[in-house]
């Protein structure tokens, strides 16, 4: 058995195969691409606030192997895709804690 399917039958065999599957199919809320075709609420609400937490992390901060793109990029990145890669009420949220406006 290859180790990909090892590891596959390791996780169908808990309770938490099916968690991690769907935080693993986190962020793009238009799913029309992927094989289980999920979107909107069939992704578990914290997927979806690990989605664009996760974008604004990486883009706000330093990499080795890049400078920081600054938290107005990963804010205007959020904003940009709102609805189609990120969940629009998470974005909102996001935006309302970063700007302290109400959209």
């Amino acid at each position: 058995m290859a180790v990909q399917q090892r590891a596959r039958h390791s996780l169908e065999s808990t309770n938490l195969a099916d968690l991690l599957e769907r935080i693993l199919d986190k962020g793009i809320v238009d799913r029309r691409r992927y094989p289980r075709h999920l979107k909107g609420d069939d992704i578990l609400m914290e997927a979806r606030i690990l989605a664009v937490a996760d974008v604004v992390e990486a883009m706000a901060s330093h990499r080795p192997y890049r400078a920081t793109l600054g938290i107005e990029a990963a804010l205007e990145e959020i904003e940009r895709n709102r609805g189609t890669h990120y969940d629009n009420t998470v974005v909102d949220a996001c935006l309302r804690l970063f700007t302290g406006k109400r959209l």
